[in-house]
């Protein structure tokens, strides 16, 4: 359904926020550009925002069957916060249509201030991933959520460390997903099984197997490895493989 919305918290900001015509007029930094979507941030009072707007809505039948890769991000993003996932909060939303054909669609979200992606603490071999306590917390914020997805029948499906931020204090907060949708039965297992692979792409570089299996743990909710978890841990492994 084509259509815009503005969280009434936000009615103060109605003349840029209020219409996707007056958001896909808005100026700002570009940080990012792609065929698909931009994004771009601008101040508002003195409070960050990130404007993404889309152009197009993913692969060719996604004009008109299924949903585009907007609706999806916003979505998901709103059903982590119904979820107790922290995320970006969603401050408007919406896409207009060609015909029956995606024509345009934006969603805005307010700043995580003093946040940062993980992927950035790794690249810069950061101290904080030397912390054992830092690393135990962050990792039992992950698992937990993760579980809460999983456990819904939901899977991100592009789990990445740069997907995920952490402020100054050690909270961590989901971004991030227009690919991400519920599954069952096989398909489930499998992107259940990438979710996990993904994460531990990079943790396998900057953490030591210790915490890549204290965190599996967490995640399962078990003290020990069982049979099925051990399969589970080599399927996750080997995911990659080849593919790297």
């Amino acid at each position: 359904m084509a259509g815009w919305t503005l969280e009434p918290a936000y009615r103060h900001l109605e003349a840029d926020f209020g219409s996707i015509e007056a958001v896909f007029a808005l100026e700002g930094e570009r940080l990012t550009q792609d065929p698909l979507s931009e994004v771009v941030r601008i101040q508002r009072d003195g409070v960050n925002y990130y404007v993404k707007r889309y152009t197009s809505a993913g692969k060719h039948m996604r004009r008109f069957v299924g949903r585009p890769r907007i609706k999806a991000e916003w979505q998901n993003l709103k059903q982590f916060a119904k979820w107790g996932i922290p995320t970006a909060e969603v401050v408007a939303w919406g896409l207009e249509r060609n015909g029956l054909a995606f024509g345009r669609g934006a969603m805005i979200t307010r700043e995580l201030p003093r946040t940062e992606d993980l992927s950035e603490l790794a690249q810069r071999n950061d101290a904080r991933l030397a912390d054992r306590a830092w690393v135990d917390h962050v990792s039992r914020q992950l698992a937990h959520c993760t579980r809460v997805m999983h456990d819904h029948h939901f899977a991100h499906n592009d789990l990445k460390w740069r997907n995920l931020l952490v402020d100054d204090q050690g909270t961590l907060f989901f971004i991030d997903c227009p690919t991400g949708d519920f599954w069952r039965g096989f398909m489930l297992r499998h992107r259940l099984i990438k979710d996990l692979a993904c994460l531990d792409k990079v943790a396998k570089y900057h953490l030591s197997a210790t915490q890549r299996l204290r965190f599996y743990l967490q995640y399962s909710g078990r003290a020990r490895l069982d049979a099925k978890d051990k399969q589970r841990v080599r399927q996750v492994v080997k995911f990659f493989e080849g593919r790297e």
